[in-house]
């Protein structure tokens, strides 16, 4: 299980491509992955988006993309901005799942502006033991 970021995030993966490029100042992306017995969970923080203005896929087989964008607020030619903490731009952000994640039933759903994300689990067989008889 690891974490593919992108900019603005710090830390890449070298086989991963570098999309830096493709990426601004949307640092406010908090993404929180859980595995449970039966799916491993993403939720994403993505307040004030819409499901049109995000997009989840899987590519290079098994890595989970999540990216988007918020458009900056139009300015007017006379307003005077005081203060600005709200972020604006592209985010990307990248997992890299686990062998026994069922990368083709990703189910993902927008609520209250958290991204959820839910990717079955395989369902691991456990070992069959056969007992040898011993002759002699």
């Amino acid at each position: 299980m690891s974490l593919i970021p992108s900019f603005p995030f710090n830390a890449t993966l070298s086989n991963i491509p570098s999309t830096v490029g493709e990426t601004s100042a949307f640092t406010n992306t908090r993404v929180d992955w859980k595995e449970t017995l039966v799916a491993h969970v993403f939720k994403a923080d993505l307040p004030g988006l819409k499901k049109e203005e995000v997009k989840v896929e899987v590519e290079e087989g098994r890595v989970l993309q999540i990216s988007g964008e918020r458009s900056k607020e139009q300015e007017e030619k006379n307003d005077k901005w005081h203060h600005v903490d709200r972020s604006s731009g592209k985010f990307l952000c990248r997992f890299r799942l686990p062998e026994d994640a069922k990368t083709d039933e990703v189910k993902a759903s927008i609520e209250n502006g958290v991204l959820t994300m839910t990717i079955p689990k395989e369902e691991v067989k456990k070992a069959e033991v056969k007992a040898i008889e011993i002759s002699g």
